[in-house]
């Protein structure tokens, strides 16, 4: 048995070959770019009135005659002599030889003369040609999170399909034979099977689209060959359940005739102690506790470090905050604890049913408040780790 910590530096050194697509700038929110990009143009391309207005060569003089105008899309060459004014609109081409955009709240008009009531600075409201960034300015790093922000800046560069890192396909295998399906009355002695949903929402809701579920019954022969076809399916095989040492758990030497190497099993941690974590070639597997805290707590603290590398984030622990406990707390196991609470402005509150095959506080939580082994009590408002369950995106 290890350490979290010693569980955690293990799946840090995972290496991960990344997989990566070109996708239209429509379909990549939320993905991680996978190569530098650089403008393919000047941005704005042309000098650009910030303002509606009119465009002037400045002068000392406060009365233009109004000749021409300027509407945002007109390509037209315009030239403007000294005291005469282009009608210009935002977004609109500045005329060459202007130099100055008063705004059309700072002028009067009379038929085609205006009278300008207040001059600004020279060169006021005029958008030069690359304000924003130049053509060839390296504009978005690789590992940027794409937001909609960042996909509007593409569309704005002329940029249609931009190169990401791929989200894994990842496979469920779900062992036990007391399970039953939702939707007809409970059997005596069955209970509802409830951690590939569970597993499959938490999947979707970081982004992973490609997941298919597969069902074991609890014999070696069904195991090995249930895993055998899950791997065929994904990068990263969840397998829930059957990871213990009783008699009809059969995961661990399923997965061993299916040759994947194991990395560490067992964690001094509760819940989640029985977790198991392996590979073959560049497939991962996680072996989660059927206990359905259990296997979401794994899952928040271990799987979805390595979901996040496989799809290019540079930060791919969900997001440590310090909170000021509004309890005692005494830690009589020597294990590390990770505990279902909830966090508000600076504070934090440990819940109830910490047991690990309850959700019904976990669908609550919005923090997991973390207790280290070597820690056996902690005092009221003294400050404790919380892992932020709202993070998946940091």
């Amino acid at each position: 048995m290890i350490s979290v910590q010693q569980a955690l530096h293990i799946i840090d050194s995972t290496m991960i070959s990344h997989h990566i697509k070109k996708v239209k700038i429509s379909k990549s929110l939320g993905s991680i770019l996978a190569e530098d990009i650089s403008a393919p143009i000047n941005m704005p391309s042309f000098r650009q009135s910030a303002m509606d207005g009119y465009a002037i060569i400045w002068s000392d003089k406060t009365d233009y005659k109004v000749t021409e105008e300027s509407k945002a899309g007109d390509a037209k060459h315009i030239t403007l002599p000294p005291l005469e004014a282009v009608r210009i609109f935002t977004g609109a081409k500045v005329p060459d030889d202007a130099d100055t955009v008063i705004m059309q709240e700072h002028v009067t008009r009379q038929d085609n003369t205006i009278t300008i009531t207040k001059m600004p600075r020279q060169g006021a409201n005029v958008r030069p040609i690359g304000e924003q960034v130049h053509k060839g300015d390296c504009v978005l790093k690789k590992g940027l999170v794409l937001n909609e922000a960042a996909i509007g800046f593409l569309a704005g560069l002329g940029i249609k399909k931009v190169a990401v890192y791929n989200t894994p396909k990842v496979s469920i295998l779900v062992t036990g034979n007391e399970l039953q399906k939702q939707g007809k009355p409970l059997k005596e002695g069955a209970i509802y099977e409830s951690n590939s949903v569970m597993l499959h929402m938490a999947l979707h809701r970081f982004g992973v689209q490609k997941v298919k579920t597969f069902t074991a019954k609890d014999t070696l022969k069904a195991t090995k060959k249930a895993i055998h076809k899950a791997l065929d399916y994904g990068d990263i095989l969840l397998i829930s359940g059957g990871i213990s040492v009783g008699d009809y758990d059969f995961v661990k030497e399923a997965l061993n005739i299916n040759h994947v190497d194991e990395l560490f099993y067992k964690i001094n941690q509760k819940p989640g102690k029985p977790l198991w974590f392996g590979k073959k070639d560049q497939q991962f597997v996680f072996a989660l506790p059927g206990n359905p805290a259990s296997a979401l707590t794994c899952f928040y603290v271990y799987v979805l470090p390595i979901l996040k590398k496989y799809a290019g984030y540079n930060a791919y622990h969900l997001p440590r905050i310090l909170a000021k406990i509004d309890s005692e707390f005494k830690n009589t196991t020597g294990k590390t604890l990770f505990l279902k609470a909830y966090y508000k402005e600076g504070n934090v509150s440990i819940l109830p049913s910490q047991q690990s095959s309850m959700l019904n506080t976990f669908a609550t939580s919005n923090v997991l408040v973390t207790i280290p082994e070597d820690v056996e009590y902690i005092n009221k408002e003294d400050k404790v780790t919380c892992i932020r369950l709202d993070g998946y995106g940091n």
